[in-house]
């Protein structure tokens, strides 16, 4: 079977998406179990990131490491999630702002939804902050080969998932004609 220059950089593209979905929802983190409240592809699960596998896994088959980074990486890994752990809760104890949950009770409290907004904002902002910090710690243990191959991965995903037009309004089924 011939593989095609395109097929052999679809590839490596989808798999560097993959890579960095499974970055960011592992940033997300949310309570782990089998599956955690997101299903089995979910953090915590056993095919999303935090479960069998994580992080370790993922960058090791990007990125060639060795069994000493693995295992840095997997401590850092293991103390990015306690140390995020309480935020996790916080973030799920603030709910997800369902905008019915603004109106089921027959009034609508402007002031209790920019509350609660805030509050998950502030959560996000410390999570964000978090990961950011978790990944330069992880960034600093490559070697310049593996964050050159990283860096190409990250240029493949940022362009082949640039953002298309924005979907029309409600209602506009004419396409705005």
């Amino acid at each position: 079977m011939r593989l095609t220059k395109k097929r052999i950089i679809g590839g490596a593209i989808a798999f560097a998406a993959a890579f960095m979905l499974s970055v960011a929802a592992f940033a997300q983190g949310g309570p782990g179990g089998p599956g955690g409240h997101r299903g089995p592809h979910g953090p915590g699960g056993p095919h999303g990131p935090g479960g069998p596998g994580g992080m370790v896994e993922h960058l090791s088959q990007a990125l060639s490491l060795t069994d000493a980074q693995k295992a840095q990486i997997k401590q850092l890994e293991d103390s990015f999630r306690e140390s995020t752990k309480a935020l996790h809760e916080q973030m799920e104890k603030a709910g997800p702002g369902d905008p019915f949950d603004a109106v089921a009770s027959g009034t609508f409290d402007e002031a209790a939804v920019r509350a609660a907004a805030q509050q998950r904002a502030a959560v996000q902002v410390e999570l964000e902050v978090a990961h950011a910090k978790f990944f330069s710690q992880v960034y600093a243990l490559l070697t310049a080969e593996q964050k050159a191959k990283l860096a190409d991965l990250h240029k493949q995903m940022q362009e082949h998932h640039r953002p298309g037009p924005p979907p029309p309004p409600p209602g506009d089924d004419d396409g705005g004609r």
